[in-house]
């Protein structure tokens, strides 16, 4: 049975008027002169639990923002990594003074947003209301409602997004990648995994509640149309009994840079893209001579779509959708990283650009410069409208120990720096010569290519632990596309049942970042296909093809469909593909791999990959290229229809998320001409 998904992701782009003045587009605007910025100075006092609280009035809009941030070292959690999740979890989930929904429902009613992490709150409201919002978000800190209960519900959920991430080259990628940098038994470096959430119990919960999410090493900012006298008292009666604590942190565990750049891999098999990191760590900290320098390198090499990797990697040569760069000052891990996704066949190709970009960004010319002012600037003074802005500044100037005048001479700094400072600032923050290249990906496809490229390969698992070199499983010459084909045919029912199928209606339904989304796909011999995907009672995406002709629609934009599509579609004749592997010498075996959980004959068409268990001869998944990419799919929990076994649970990728669809229910020989028009 094949599922065509491909344009399930298609996208419309709708050209605006353009006016008839006579400006040249090709030519960069000029910057006008840098304005002189003035930020208020916060307020401050600190409480007799230690709590630090800064207040800046502002009475241009009637609200009201406030965000608490704690100021401490990571700290290691070991064998029940994943608490100060579990923790962050419970915070808001009422008190022991105010059940879950009535908290909830008095939010909601105050037309306010109250938000909590391990690390924090955050709240914003109307002014009039702050008062009570105040007093909501003070009773969840101080009075929080601990139980064994919901421990367990939030446990139940991370694992599941533990499970769900498995497959996940990104997920990978983030975790293996921090923990080869400081060491996977170290406080910035460690992970969670299905025994470690296990592990927690509500005690571990509330001891790390009573430790580490305490006031004597928060900041509290208040920033709106509020008065200081008067959130002064409010404060001081809120939270007066938040309780502080004489917790100790360790030191950092030591971590440093390889002493020659080498390349990390870690193989997930089923990866139709390689994640790519290069990066570093560096002791740059925002009171740094060299800060904005290195701001400024940062943002021309990876800073935005007109950014150099970007230029390179996705303009130049179309490896990827985008390439950047980030330099964080983190105060407790500063590091540099650029990163993109990229096809499997390209990922030697896109590394070597990456070292290209990394070794040129010392040297910038004075148009990159200039632009790169004029759009530093203009973020800057974009981010003063934003309350949360200037509660991160007054943050940042207490913990980062910056000097009074730092933001408001801000602009300045930016227009101070030389191609030269730019130079300097490099060496010690972009270290191409010392630099990790870590790349999550299918390692059977990307390894031979990139060991050719003169650094040391290492190859890790999963779990961060130093493997031997994957190879890949060759399949016996006696298997060919047809024995395959054959086996897989027979595992769904045979022959003579497969051929009284002249149409298949599949209903599915899945979630799209928590939104239900349903699916209907229909599907008739000699091409004719029509497949609807709505949400919430609308069409989001429909294609239709009649086996001759088609179009898509999108958000009530409708539009022919591309040629190629058209002549892909008018070459699938049959309900089942696997019927014509015996007719075109275009398939070939290539191999065993593991996809969706188990050993798989691997048939390479042109465009097309499909996957068949060894074992039971199913289909357990197929990867297509479109558009430049590759877009997998996988097949699962099999049951009978009429005589022939069909997935009832199929995962597809749209857009780099991988969404679940369950199906309710397939119909065979029930489609209709009208139902292709």
């Amino acid at each position: 049975m094949k599922h065509n998904f491909k344009y399930i992701a298609a996208a419309f782009l709708i050209s605006g008027a353009v006016h008839a003045q006579k400006i040249d587009i090709n030519k960069m605007p000029v910057p006008g002169p840098t304005p002189t910025i003035n930020i208020a100075t916060p307020k401050t006092f600190t409480m007799k639990n230690g709590l630090t609280v800064m207040v800046v009035e502002n009475h241009k809009l009637p609200r009201v923002n406030v965000t608490l941030s704690m100021d401490r070292p990571p700290f290691y959690e070991g064998n029940i990594v994943g608490v100060s999740q579990v923790m962050a979890d419970q915070l808001g989930n009422g008190t022991t003074k105010m059940s879950k929904d009535d908290f909830n429902k008095r939010v909601d009613y105050l037309g306010a947003s109250i938000n909590f992490s391990a690390s924090g709150a955050f709240s914003n409201s109307l002014s009039k209301y702050f008062p009570e919002v105040l007093g909501l978000m003070s009773d969840a800190i101080i009075n929080p409602k601990f139980t064994g209960e919901e421990v367990e519900k939030t446990k139940d959920r991370m694992i599941e997004g533990l499970k769900a991430s498995e497959k996940s080259a990104d997920a990978i990628a983030s975790r293996v990648s921090n923990a080869l940098i400081y060491g996977k038994n170290t406080s910035r470096g460690e992970f969670e995994t299905e025994a470690s959430i296990k592990a927690i119990k509500l005690a571990d919960v509330q001891n790390l509640y009573s430790k580490h999410f305490i006031p004597n090493n928060a900041h509290l900012v208040i920033v709106g149309d509020v008065k200081f006298d008067e959130v002064k008292k409010l404060v001081e009666k809120n939270l007066n009994n938040w309780k502080k604590s004489n917790t100790t942190y360790a030191p950092l565990e030591p971590a440093a840079n390889v002493a020659k750049t080498e390349i990390n891999i870690v193989d997930v098999p089923n990866a139709v893209q390689s994640v790519i990191s290069v990066g570093n760590i560096h002791d740059l900290k925002m009171n740094d001579p060299k800060y904005f320098a290195a701001t400024m390198a940062n943002y021309i090499l990876g800073g935005g779509g007109e950014a150099r990797l970007f230029m390179n990697l996705r303009e130049k040569n179309a490896f990827t959708y985008g390439a950047y760069s980030s330099l964080s000052t983190y105060k407790y891990g500063p590091s540099f990283s650029a990163e993109a996704s990229v096809r499997n066949e390209v990922t030697d190709k896109a590394v070597q650009e990456f070292m290209n970009e990394l070794k040129g960004i010392s040297t910038v010319k004075t148009e990159e410069l200039t632009n790169a002012k004029a759009k530093l600037k203009g973020d800057f003074i974009r981010s003063l409208e934003r309350p949360e802005t200037i509660a991160r500044f007054a943050v940042n100037q207490k913990t980062q120990n910056l000097p009074a005048d730092f933001y408001t001479n801000y602009l300045k700094s930016i227009d101070k720096v030389t191609a030269g400072d730019i130079s300097n600032a490099v060496k010690a923050t972009i270290m191409p010569e010392k630099s990790r290249i870590f790349i999550a990906g299918k390692a059977s496809e990307i390894a031979d290519n990139l060991e050719k490229l003169g650094y040391p390969v290492k190859y890790y698992d999963d779990q961060a632990n130093p493997v031997a070199k994957p190879v890949a499983q060759k399949a016996d010459a006696s298997v060919t596309p047809s024995a395959v084909a054959d086996k897989y045919i027979a595992a769904i029912g045979g022959a003579a049942n497969v051929q009284k199928l002249n149409s298949i209606t599949t209903n599915a339904t899945g979630k799209i970042q928590g939104m239900d989304i349903n699916m209907k796909l229909i599907q008739q011999k000699g091409g004719k296909m029509m497949m609807d995907m709505q949400m919430m009672g609308q069409t989001m995406q429909k294609v239709v093809f009649d086996g001759k002709q088609g179009y898509m629609e999108a958000q009530g934009q409708k539009m022919p469909l591309p040629e190629d599509a058209v002549k892909e579609l008018a070459e699938n004749k049959e309900l089942f593909p696997e019927l014509a592997f015996g007719k075109s010498e275009e398939f070939k075996v290539t191999g065993i791999e593991k996809n969706n959980g188990e050993d798989a004959y691997v048939v390479k068409g042109k465009d097309i990959t499909y996957f068949y268990s060894t074992k039971t001869g199913l289909k357990t998944g197929e990867t297509r290229s479109q558009g430049g990419q590759t877009v997998p799919s996988t097949y699962s929990d099999y049951k009978d229809v009429s005589g022939v076994k069909m997935p009832y649970k199929i995962t597809q990728n749209l857009g780099g998320m991988d969404v679940e669809f369950n199906v309710t229910a397939y119909e065979v020989n029930q489609a209709k001409d009208t139902d292709f028009k």
